[in-house]
């Protein structure tokens, strides 16, 4: 038997010692062990698509195109909704309810004013009650850390956003932040089981309960009942400000974090500007029985009129945002691709990629397609 393997270690060795970047790969199958589909799994599945506002219609359209181009077996119910309408339609809702999954752009949300936010309403009327954001360094993209790899998981139904506000007296408002054990329970639960099944191995819990003694400390505290369940993942607590000053000092540290409403929101978009920017950043929003996928971080995702006109858009954080929606429809062989083929093209692309002001590139969204269908293996 030693005899017999000496001729493979000789050609082992040799491989090893060789100039190649990739000594091994003749070596090493290149495909992992096989996806085997259910009867059935390769039919088309239904997504309702909501195009929004601003770059919202722009960055969509490139996900249709990339789409067909790969001949995912998806296809999209398209509906008109605009951030400035009083309620999302009836229609979109009974849509997504039937096809349990939809890909977003971007809905304004007006400032001030008495029209609520369309977002807001999307999330409590399909208790979406789980928002995730992979923020992640890109090769080729540059930003001031590395071995950044940070998915900030955020309550999503109550917490400042219940939208319990009344003026008390003139002058004087009243706004209340409601907390609950269910709503805190169940999205400790979300993160902890998603750091189980991703193989992450810490979960930070991210608070104000030094001020906000019974909300934050109601959250913190079905955290920790949850956490002890979970004994392979380490757990541990930060005050959101000193959350904040970690995040742009040492984001490494962070793994997965999670988070009541308002906090989540300023974190992602932190997390997400200093991993490479808010247009490359995919996440989506999830609960029982539906699932709304878009551009992870809100800052940037309407984008503004210059942009529109020039047609220069970044589609990359929706493109990744829908691999992670072909994941979840178990299509994992087309996500590979489509996310496959969005890296390579940031990390050769020899322009600056994009519009998105973080990125202040040259490209036109067009470009971007045409270069990531042209990698798509």
């Amino acid at each position: 038997m030693a005899r017999r393997a000496l001729p493979i270690l000789k050609q082992l060795r040799a491989c090893l010692s060789s100039d190649s970047p990739h000594p091994l790969l003749g070596l090493i199958p290149v495909r992992s062990v096989t996806y085997m589909p259910r009867p059935g799994d390769g039919t088309p599945r239904a997504v309702t698509l909501i195009p929004g506002d601003g770059i919202g219609p722009l960055v969509t359209g490139a996900v249709e195109q990339v789409m067909e181009a790969m001949h995912a077996p998806v296809y999209f119910e398209r509906y008109d909704v605009h951030g400035d309408m009083k309620s999302v339609p009836s229609e979109v809702l009974e849509s997504i309810r039937k096809n349990k999954v939809c890909l977003k752009g971007g809905l304004m949300t007006p400032v001030g004013g008495g029209v609520s936010s369309l977002n807001v309403q999307l999330r409590k009327e399909l208790d979406l009650y789980a928002s995730l954001v992979n923020c992640f360094n890109l090769s080729g993209l540059p930003s001031r850390h590395d071995n950044v790899d940070i998915v900030v998981i955020r309550e999503n139904t109550e917490g400042e956003y219940s939208g319990l506000e009344h003026e008390v007296v003139p002058g004087v408002v009243e706004s209340l932040k409601v907390m609950t054990k269910f709503c805190s329970e169940r999205i400790a639960k979300y993160a902890f089981e998603y750091a189980y099944l991703n193989n992450r191995k810490k979960v930070t819990a991210v608070h104000k309960a030094n001020i906000m003694k019974l909300a934050d400390g109601l959250f913190l505290e079905s955290c920790r009942e949850v956490g002890s369940k979970y004994p392979s993942i380490k757990y541990n607590e930060i005050i959101v400000d000193n959350c904040c000053m970690q995040l742009v000092s040492k984001p490494e540290q962070f793994d997965v974090m999670v988070t009541p409403n308002l906090y989540g929101n300023l974190v992602a978009n932190t997390a997400a500007g200093i991993a490479g920017g808010t247009g490359v950043m995919p996440g989506g929003n999830v609960g029982a029985d539906h699932a709304v996928f878009e551009q992870g971080a809100s800052a940037g995702n309407v984008g503004n009129q210059m942009i529109v006109e020039q047609k220069k858009a970044n589609p990359v954080a929706l493109l990744l945002s829908s691999a992670m929606m072909l994941r979840h429809l178990q299509f994992p062989s087309f996500a590979d691709r489509l996310e496959t083929a969005v890296k390579h093209v940031i990390s050769d692309w020899k322009k600056d990629l994009g519009g998105d002001s973080n990125l202040g590139g040259d490209s036109s969204t067009q470009e971007v397609v045409d270069a990531i269908i042209a990698n798509l293996d």
